[in-house]
């Protein structure tokens, strides 16, 4: 009996040997696969641009820090004729507006482009109304004087708002170019890098405005 029971031992040794080198050599094809690398949305130039555009707003706001410290008075005076709620207005519109872009990717990447196209008309009718808003304001200030040459608040004023509003055209203009293509199903879960590319520089514009409307509107 105590023979059996010693055999019976080897034998369970050997069949745990055997398992332990079964799985080495073989491992589990239940084992999670490994996870995809995380890519940038959009195409890879649209993030240089953002880069480049980026760092060229970083030094204008950075000039206009620095003058408004070396010319408080001015600066002052000329922040005091600026309409603090059309800021607001576009301030609202523009994140309403990328809002508006983010669902339409979103909608295009389960494979809804219907409604995908209708939240890009409702993301081009917010930049649309930035613009009008905007132009009014335009108006409002060249109603009141600007003096491109002895002030440098209007200088820097319309040098920084004018180059963002250009921004701010040329997204709008895309948010129509894609507009079809998105209605009529060119753009899969698979195929939309050119969705994304618009909406990535559509967030740029909006994050460039959370900086300038501050900077230029408010703090004083």
């Amino acid at each position: 009996m105590e023979q059996n029971l010693a055999q019976r031992g080897n034998l369970a040794l050997a069949d745990n040997a055997q398992l332990k080198t079964s799985t080495k050599n073989h491992p589990s094809q239940t084992a999670a696969p490994p996870m995809a690398a995380a890519t940038l949305p959009g195409d890879f130039v649209i993030w240089l641009l953002v880069l480049l555009e980026m760092t060229t707003f970083a030094i204008l706001f950075m000039g206009f820090a620095g003058a408004k410290l070396a010319q408080p008075e001015v600066f002052a005076a000329g922040q005091a004729k600026l309409a603090l709620w059309s800021g607001a207005v576009n301030t609202v519109l523009l994140v309403s507006a990328s809002a508006c872009a983010a669902w339409a990717l979103h909608a295009v990447r389960t494979q809804r482009n219907r409604q995908g196209s209708h939240w890009l008309l409702g993301a081009l009718a917010l930049g649309i109304g930035f613009l009008v808003v905007k132009s009014i304001e335009y108006w409002q200030k060249w109603q009141l004087g600007l003096d491109f040459a002895n002030n440098t608040f209007d200088m820097l004023y319309v040098m920084l708002t004018g180059f963002h509003f250009l921004h701010a055209l040329v997204g709008c203009v895309l948010f129509a170019l894609v507009w079809a293509p998105t209605r009529s199903g060119k753009y899969t879960p698979d195929n939309c890098s050119t969705l994304e590319t618009v909406t990535v520089f559509w967030h740029m514009v909006d994050l460039l405005w959370m900086i300038l409307f501050p900077l230029v509107y408010v703090l004083r």
